[in-house]
């Protein structure tokens, strides 16, 4: 189903959902953060400069104002009682703006004079403040009237009036910090600004995100259309970056993929083939044995050969669940020191009747110690198939396999080999690639007879696949050197 054809409401919850969506929120996020603290310095710093500047400012403009005031404390007159009178101007406010506040108090704390609105609570709040520190501005907050009431920072400055050694009075000035509200558009401004940012960041990041996105979308399609029957679908993206790389990663696992379920319907069919022909045989044999009457040594041929024929499905059905365990991992390795000639003189001495039997010499050359990390069953076990193989093919006047074993350093580490070599008709050099695959066999016409009872001439197809799979197991690998009419050598090398 396409996202078209999807109710609204359905797309919506996609794209929500989605990871170039939630992608897009983290980067949007971060830029919030980032810019958030960006305004808030921002702020922080152009308020630290206003009020640094009204403070200068309130300074200066006290000072001009308290040399004002006080040249006219020297004048005056006397009253009825005798008592001299300061003589103050009335309605002069110099030096002042409109939103500046000035209050002039007598020696008793008396409002004298006043311009701008501010309470008598918050006068001897100030007050009580400059008495605990006469230096620096105090800062307040007073509502002032204008077309509607509004509250406003200020700075305010003490001043006492003094003529000669009398206290004649206080002055205090106020001044607003931001005056013109430079503050308010500045906030305004950042938000606004960021907001801005923050929308058409939010639609290029999401831009670029499903942009970038597009290779995954490309490879979660072609994942949908691999099934188990058509694996032949490849990304092939020609890439640098790490969408590449995942690309790429992905064609190589498909290709893995490919291989081993082409490799399991080969191996299913070929065991399928390899199972029914004595299935078929031990079916022909009871049913002719079931359909009259029959000699005691009719009886018992027809056994015998229904015996070989579950004795080689019994060998066949083994080897695979050999295979299928070292495939798996599951194989009860235990690998310890062992010596390869060891190992080696037991399997040869084991074999010889079957290779006399066979009219096959079969013979030790330099058995030199060489020792692995190994199992001794699956050693054995691999020597065995190598010999078993070269018996095989080593057939008729003259025929011999020798067998060697040795150590050598490469690549920095000791490594141990077994060699074996037989003087048989070779392998040509079109099959072998193809030696260690499951069943396969050089010579069609070598393919197994159900009358023959020679096991060895009888092979499964399975053993040099087990001995490659054995070598593996254990970090090892076999080389193979053979010429048509010059036998064949096959060497097995083990790390020490």
């Amino acid at each position: 189903m396409t996202d078209h054809s999807l109710p609204l409401s359905a797309r919506f919850r996609r794209v929500v959902r989605s990871f170039r969506f939630r992608l897009t929120l983290y980067f949007v996020a971060i830029l919030a953060v980032i810019l958030a603290g960006f305004s808030i310095f921002l702020y922080t710093r152009q308020t630290q400069v206003l009020r640094v500047e009204a403070a200068n400012q309130l300074s200066t403009q006290s000072s001009q104002l308290a040399n004002y005031y006080m040249a006219f404390l020297g004048q005056g007159s006397e009253d009825e009682n005798g008592n001299r009178v300061n003589i103050l101007p009335k309605n002069e406010y110099p030096l002042l703006q409109e939103s500046d506040v000035l209050v002039i108090l007598g020696a008793d704390r008396a409002v004298v004079q006043q311009q701008g609105k501010i309470s008598t609570g918050e006068l001897t709040r100030i007050l009580d403040v400059w008495k605990s520190n006469s230096a620096a501005p105090i800062p307040a907050t007073i509502s002032t009237s204008g077309k509607r009431e509004e509250a406003h920072s200020y700075l305010f400055q003490i001043t006492p009036l003094r003529h000669e050694t009398q206290l004649n009075g206080y002055l205090i000035v106020g001044a607003q910090i931001d005056p013109g509200g430079q503050m308010s558009r500045l906030a305004v401004t950042l938000g606004s600004g960021m907001a801005l940012i923050l929308v058409l960041a939010f639609g290029g990041g999401y831009w670029l995100a499903d942009r970038s996105m597009k290779p995954v979308h490309v490879i979660t399609q072609t994942a949908r259309q691999i099934s188990e029957s058509d694996l032949s679908q490849r990304l092939r993206m020609n890439r640098e970056d790490e969408l590449g790389e995942l690309a790429g990663t992905f064609d190589q696992m498909l290709d893995r993929v490919q291989t081993a379920f082409e490799r399991q319907r080969q191996f299913t069919a070929d065991a399928s083939h390899e199972l029914r022909t004595p299935l078929a045989i031990i079916e022909l044999e009871a049913n002719r044995a079931l359909e009259r009457p029959r000699s005691s040594k009719e009886y018992e041929s027809a056994l015998q050969i229904i015996q070989s024929e579950n004795e080689w499905m019994s060998r066949l059905v083994n080897e695979l669940l050999l295979l299928a365990r070292l495939d798996s991992g599951q194989a009860d390795l235990h690998a310890e020191r062992l010596d390869l000639s060891e190992v080696a003189v037991d399997v040869v001495e084991r074999l010889n009747p079957m290779a006399a039997l066979k009219k096959v010499t079969l013979a030790t050359g330099e058995l030199s110690e060489a020792y692995v990390q190994t199992s001794r069953v699956y050693l054995a076990r691999l020597i065995t198939n190598l010999v078993e193989n070269a018996i095989k093919y080593a057939q008729g006047d003259g025929a011999r396999v020798l067998v060697e074993t040795g150590s050598q350093t490469r690549d920095g580490r000791p490594w141990g080999w077994v060699r074996v070599n037989d003087n048989g008709p070779g392998i040509p050099a079109e099959h072998i690639p193809h030696l260690f695959n499951r069943f396969y066999q050089i010579d069609p016409a070598r393919s197994r007879n159900p009358q023959n009872d020679a096991q060895v001439e009888n092979g499964s197809g399975l053993g040099l696949a087990i001995v490659k799979s054995i070598a593996e197991a254990f970090g090892g690998f076999v080389e193979v050197k053979s010429e048509s009419g010059q036998g064949a050598t096959f060497t097995v090398w083990l790390p020490g």
